[in-house]
């Protein structure tokens, strides 16, 4: 049974692990650990069997927020954890009174943009040579709700 919780300061490590796994320029363990002491700062973790399944960041100020990250382990995919960790999220963030999120992503990234259409995401711009490793333009996703 996934359960999705308020990410800790415990789960670091294996959130730190699930990044240089999913991620060519990996956050390290000490800046996600000073995401948790950010008070604009709204992480989340996918706990499945004990253990860390996926995990998303946001910052937020005032009304509108940004997603930081969103991974899920690799041998866990096409589960609906991704989706179930944006609706988490973007839950949260409307009680919040947060009345929009935004994210950067790769456009190859084929799976992830999937995701993001069917959880109502649209393109609202983009950021040339964004990424690294490899050099990749970013496209801006956008979601808008009302309270």
């Amino acid at each position: 049974m996934m359960e999705i919780l308020p990410m800790t300061a415990a789960q670091v490590p294996a959130v730190a692990a699930l990044e240089r796994r999913c991620f060519t320029d990996p956050w390290s363990a000490r800046s996600i650990a000073g995401e948790l002491e950010n008070p604009l700062s709204l992480w989340l973790t996918a706990m499945e069997d004990g253990a860390v399944a996926g995990y998303i960041g946001s910052q937020a100020v005032l009304d509108a927020a940004d997603v930081m990250n969103l991974a899920v382990d690799p041998a866990r995919r096409g589960r609906g954890i991704g989706r179930a960790l944006l609706g988490v999220l973007e839950a949260r963030l409307r009680a919040a009174g947060v009345t929009s999120l935004t994210l950067e992503v790769r456009p190859s990234n084929e799976a992830a943009l999937a995701l993001y259409a069917a959880c109502g995401f649209t393109q609202a711009g983009h950021r040339p040579n964004y990424y690294r490793n490899p050099r990749e333009d970013a496209w801006i996703l956008r979601k808008e709700w009302k309270l």
